[in-house]
């Protein structure tokens, strides 16, 4: 009986040893993310993964020359990201599964990467502040979003540049200063938001020395920052050139632009804090230099860093925390145009990194506070399992959201019903299921919330139009022509260079005998899109049908010249030569469709027919 309570105390003591070993803590980690992170394995592919996964003509080995050789190739240039693809779509192909897995492993070497740093700089907490990071729900969108495997490899490669700067901070080794400064290029060809690398070193140096020496600190870091600034510079132009990150929506003053800082800020610092009603795109807030109160944002920004500053001689960590956030934000903080700005200002995955700042800060507090407080130690363990455990809850219903394109917006619908991005692409996906009605209503309130917006009204028009046209269609095929011109006229009215419905308006008018009014729609096209072969043959049709045999001569050998071996053409052209008496020419034209397409029955029987009237004039 005495000898039980040795034998106890010696069990707890080894579990003891055996959690302190970080191999343990690394794997229930890793693991804590896959588990967290399960709802996205079988996830679909949203919004514009479609633009960053391989196509089609870039899977060869030629296409991947052209990810790095040529600007525009991919919807950004970011070729070791796009690189990254084009080595998984060899492996998995077009199935989501394997891209999402690769993604939430880099979030998970990332979150491991946190630790390293984290303990070479000797900061309390490093695991707390890994595992934080690693399932807080603010995260879901870089790791859940196929197309943000951006924001987690150059995560990889800015904090392993982070670390073996620090090593060559220690030892001052040429080798670790080469690999780090290899690292940071890399991570800027994967997406250049880590530009901002040296600046938050330098936080760092500061944090961790009091002050800051030109020659130990800043000189060498000088590389970085030109590398850095010349990235961030070429980016930005790619996506005003090529994103198309310019217009009206996009044109502030520079008051204007800290307005939109100063609150951007704000929003994520409680975001961070208070992670609830997360969503896909926020609501785009109207920014007017006009209204007093937005100033209240950047002013109380500013006074929080004037306060952290004057205790910045007791503690520097929470200055150095709210520096590196900022300085890790700035690229998204309105004073460069990124494409997504058309939306909203703010969104989750623009601040991945930035969070780590106040991340480490407090959990660093926090275990601080637990070793100081010594007989609130034995609370530690069950205080941050329920910690850790809400985030994670918080995180697996957070992916939830990014099952599926539908879900995706339908989700976003529920928390801003007028949300222009969510409504306009819910409903093209409800034209492709072909619930017309609902896609209109969500078309109608997309045009709404940007009325003044040009490609908001061209694609809500060209959209609206071919779910038109589609329904006219169908009320040809089901005999009620009347009510497919009266849709397609409608289409016109809104979307008047959309030629496909403009032909499919002529036809319908030519075989209703309205010739005229064929012709002269079948003349729009032709003025609009002068190389549009089927535009001439179709009014080649219309001046037969009505006996213009001139003319229609005309518009077969226009349509021929641009398309010459069109056989529907050279048949309808031997046609007119028969009808004006030309026999010669049309057996000539009637061969020429038989070579193009010899078993082309309709020109055979008319080849037939000259013959024997070339014999029998």
């Amino acid at each position: 009986m005495t000898a039980s309570p040795p034998a106890q105390h010696g069990s707890l003591s080894r579990l003891r040893d055996l959690w302190q070993r970080d191999w343990l803590k690394g794997l229930l980690l890793v693991a804590a993310i896959f588990l967290v992170y399960q709802p996205v394995w079988y996830a679909g592919f949203i919004w514009d993964d479609d633009a960053h996964v391989t196509k089609p003509e870039l899977r060869s080995l030629a296409g991947l020359g052209r990810i790095w050789i040529q600007v525009g190739a991919t919807h950004q240039y970011y070729p070791l990201f796009h690189s990254a693809f084009w080595v998984e779509h060899r492996l998995w192909g077009d199935r989501p599964i394997g891209y999402h897995l690769a993604n939430v492993a880099m979030h998970a070497v990332l979150a491991l990467l946190l630790v390293k740093v984290l303990r070479q700089l000797e900061i309390p907490g490093a695991w707390l502040a890994a595992a934080v990071f690693a399932l807080h729900p603010i995260e879901v969108e870089s790791v859940a979003w196929v197309s943000e495997l951006k924001n987690t490899l150059s995560g990889v490669f800015y904090l392993g540049a982070a670390l073996v700067y620090l090593d060559f901070d220690r030892d001052r080794r040429r080798r670790s200063y080469v690999l780090a400064f290899g690292l940071f290029v890399l991570g800027l060809m994967s997406k250049t938001v880590i530009a901002t690398l040296p600046a938050a070193l330098l936080v760092v140096f500061w944090w961790r020395r009091g002050t800051l020496s030109w020659r130990r600190d800043v000189a060498p870091l000088i590389p970085f920052f030109v590398v850095g600034v010349f990235a961030g510079l070429f980016t930005a132009w790619v996506e005003r050139a090529f994103a198309g990150a310019r217009g009206l929506q996009y044109d502030f003053t520079l008051i204007e632009r800290f307005l939109i800082a100063g609150r951007a800020i704000w929003f994520y610092l409680g975001k961070l804090f208070w992670p609830m009603n997360l969503v896909f795109v926020y609501p785009r807030w109207q920014v007017n230099q006009a209204v007093w109160w937005q100033y209240l944002f950047p002013l109380t920004a500013v006074l929080l860093l004037v306060a952290l500053a004057w205790l910045h001689r007791r503690m520097r960590g929470p200055l150095a925390a709210l520096l590196f956030f900022g300085i890790t934000l700035f690229p998204a903080l309105g004073f460069f145009n990124v494409y997504p700005f058309r939306f909203s200002f703010v969104a989750d995955h623009f601040q991945y990194l930035a969070g780590i700042g106040p991340i480490v800060l407090v959990a660093a507090g926090v275990a601080a506070g637990f070793e100081h407080f010594g007989k609130w130690k034995s609370l530690r363990g069950p205080a941050l399992g329920v910690l850790l455990a809400a985030l994670g809850v918080l995180t697996w219903r957070q992916c939830a959201m990014y099952t599926d394109a539908e879900t995706l917006w339908r989700t976003t619908l529920a928390q801003d019903p007028d949300s222009f991005l969510a409504n306009n692409n819910l409903g093209v996906i409800l034209v492709g299921q072909g619930q017309l009605e609902e896609a209109f209503a969500h078309f109608k309130k997309a045009l709404r919330s940007q009325p003044d917006d040009p490609e908001a009204l061209n694609n809500f028009g060209l959209t609206l139009a071919k779910a038109y046209r589609d329904y006219a269609n169908s009320l040809t095929q089901a005999g009620r022509t009347d009510e497919a011109i009266v849709q397609l006229r409608k289409v016109l009215e809104f979307c008047p260079d959309f030629a496909d419905a403009r032909h499919d308006l002529a036809v319908m008018l030519l075989q209703k005998g309205q010739v005229d009014e064929a012709i002269a729609q079948f003349q729009k096209i032709q003025e609009q899109y002068p190389d549009n072969a089927m535009a001439y043959f179709d009014l080649g049709n219309a001046c037969f049908q009505k006996g213009q045999l001139d003319e229609a001569v005309a518009n077969y050998q226009r349509a021929l010249k641009i398309k010459p071996d069109d056989a529907s053409a050279l048949n309808n052209l031997g046609m007119a030569f028969l009808a004006k008496g030309m026999v010669d020419e049309a057996v000539t034209q009637f061969q020429m469709a038989l070579a193009v397409q010899p078993d082309f029955a309709l020109a055979r029987t008319n080849l037939d027919k000259a013959l024997r009237q070339k014999k029998h004039p």
